[in-house]
């Protein structure tokens, strides 16, 4: 790959951007000590989860040394960020694989990190659906049956329509399939059939996330609506 050091820098954070964080290169950062530069500076840009990761950019022909990975550890300690990244197309030395080994630095290429990333990404936005359909259960079981009735949180009884709870038993049967990690997978939850179109068979984390998602803000949009025409 022979493109200048500059456009592989902005490939990178373009990368980045592609997964929906935010990426912004040539970033001055302020640590507890002292400030540093830094190539791409990655952020989050999900409700639910932040992360901050520090990218260098080693656009070389020789292999980058253990100094530098050990350089960026203390950056990153500094800083406080989530992780270290160091991009190199030319390779690792082997002290420099070392140095990474069991820390929050990784050592890698923009195209082993274009898959990493991602799983590292839907893998948070997971976690983090699951924390708000949790959130989400408790919420529900604290209205009474009759204002969940009334506000649409579920049916009266005999009726068929929208229904919370059955909403929390779909959404819990997509993530704690998805975390496991085994694709492709078939939902049976009752209510996947009973929405019309409802994607059934998954084959990615990335297509449960778009699932779960949508399902889970609607049920907190109608809890937010009962909670702000109830406060005491």
């Amino acid at each position: 790959m022979s493109i200048p050091w500059k456009e592989y820098q902005e490939e990178a954070a373009s990368l980045f951007r592609s997964l929906g964080l935010d990426a912004n290169t040539d970033i001055t950062v302020k640590g507890v000590r002292t400030n540093h530069d830094i190539d791409v500076l990655v952020k989050s840009q999900h409700v639910g989860f932040e992360i901050t990761w520090l990218v260098e950019c080693k656009y070389w022909k020789t292999r980058v040394s253990k100094l530098h990975v050990l350089a960026l550890r203390e950056i990153v300690s500094d800083v406080g960020a989530d992780r270290g990244i160091i991009l190199s197309e030319a390779g690792f030395q082997s002290g420099a694989i070392e140095a990474a080994h069991l820390t929050n630095v990784q050592v890698t290429s923009l195209a082993e990190i274009s898959t990493s990333a991602r799983n590292d990404i839907f893998s948070m936005r997971l976690r983090e659906l699951f924390d708000r359909i949790e959130d989400c259960n408790d919420r529900y079981w604290n209205i009474p049956k009759k204002m969940r009735i009334e506000y649409g949180l579920r049916p009266d009884v005999g009726a068929i329509g929208y229904s919370g709870n059955h909403m929390i038993d779909l959404c819990r049967d997509l993530l704690s399939r998805a975390f496991r990690g085994v694709y492709p997978f078939n939902t049976e939850a009752i209510m996947a059939l009973l929405i019309p179109s409802f994607q059934t068979v998954f084959n990615s984390p990335n297509e449960v996330v778009d699932a779960v998602e949508p399902l889970v803000s609607e049920l907190e949009q109608k809890l937010v609506a009962y909670e702000a025409g109830n406060q005491a």
